[in-house]
């Protein structure tokens, strides 16, 4: 009997050459939150080769309710650094590097978008990801892009859509206005459907079921398309 490994019950899905892209794939993920460290652990999990983790904050309190990497033993240390080591400890095959930075127009020419196969964008800051989505389609690299997860209670409202599609959703809309500012009209997107809901707080709120199925989305659709299957 074959003796199983982290790749078995992946392949069985995909198919050992599935398994195979995903080992030489590189992907890029900006922000390591309730969106962001659950779509970074389903690319580890899946095998993801090379994974680069961008994000500058250090896990807090107000985290401990829905981030994957927010534990008692984790608060206040940086999130690029506690997501690297689950990584480690899920699949050390897989090449992490964590980088400490908040990304806008000033950070991005640290990185090579050119380098990567997919990139994922969790950002919460409307000109960094704009920013971002516009970098990365200028190299043109396929990404997607995550939109409002905040003051929602629906997941299954969740779906993946072309950002022209969208609608509900404040931050779809006010992101989709700048693009359209330069000439950027098509890009995928996970966006909710949901009416946020009013809160009484400056930050949104924010539930451990919306943010982390939207990154398991977002996760699924960078693997199915880098593993050559489904419609990814």
């Amino acid at each position: 009997m074959e003796k199983e490994n982290i790749y078995t019950r992946t392949a069985a899905v995909l198919g050992d050459e599935g398994v195979c892209r995903l080992k030489r794939a590189r992907v890029l993920i900006v922000g390591i939150g309730g969106v962001g460290g659950y779509a970074t652990e389903a690319l580890a999990r899946a095998g993801v080769g090379e994974l680069t983790l961008v994000d500058m904050d250090r896990v807090a309190p107000s985290n401990l309710n829905r981030q994957i990497i927010a534990t008692e033993s984790t608060l206040g240390k940086l999130k690029v650094e506690v997501m690297m080591q689950r990584i480690v400890d899920i699949n050390p095959a897989c090449k992490v590097t964590a980088i400490p930075m908040f990304y806008d127009e000033t950070t991005a020419p640290v990185l090579n978008f050119a380098e990567y196969d997919y990139v994922l964008d969790c950002i919460d800051t409307i000109s960094s990801k704009v920013d971002l989505i516009e970098r990365v389609t200028v190299a043109g690299v396929p990404m997607i892009s995550a939109m409002g997860a905040g003051n929602k209670l629906d997941p299954t409202r969740l779906t993946v859509s072309d950002i022209s599609k969208t609608h509900t959703d404040p931050l779809a809309r006010a992101v989709r206005t700048k693009l359209r500012a330069k000439g950027i009209n098509h890009l995928k997107v996970v966006f909710s459907s949901e009416k946020p809901r009013e809160v009484g707080t400056r930050a949104p709120g924010s539930l451990s079921f919306v943010p982390s199925v939207m990154g398991l989305i977002m996760a699924g659709e960078v693997i199915k398309a880098v593993a050559g299957v489904g419609e990814g």
